[in-house]
């Protein structure tokens, strides 16, 4: 269940994330769509690290209730990052040799 400022939210950004999903269906090359995902995990970090850090509360029963708040409601968003050897891995199945 989603409370109204979560339904605002989502609103209010739907247009950018149309957006971004349009950008990234039209790029072709794997390099563009890297400084894609790139971009949007600097704009994940910024807001951890400003906003979100800052609107932190200062009481601990209240930080406690947050972090309550947000096991109940999917955890910590996160974005997952491939890592190389997932890379050398599938080009592995496809019979090409990489040597590290």
């Amino acid at each position: 269940m989603t409370t109204h400022s979560e339904d605002a939210i989502k609103g209010r950004i739907a247009p950018l994330i149309a957006e971004l999903r349009e950008v990234a269906n039209e790029l072709k090359q794997a390099e563009t769509l890297l400084a894609l995902l790139r971009e949007i995990e600097t704009i994940h970090r910024d807001i951890q690290e400003g906003p979100f850090r800052q609107s932190l509360p200062e009481d601990r029963q209240d930080l406690y209730t947050l972090l309550q708040t947000m096991e109940k409601s999917g955890g910590w968003p996160y974005i997952p990052r491939l890592q190389l050897r997932t890379f050398i891995d599938l080009l592995g199945q496809d019979g090409v040799e990489i040597t590290t």
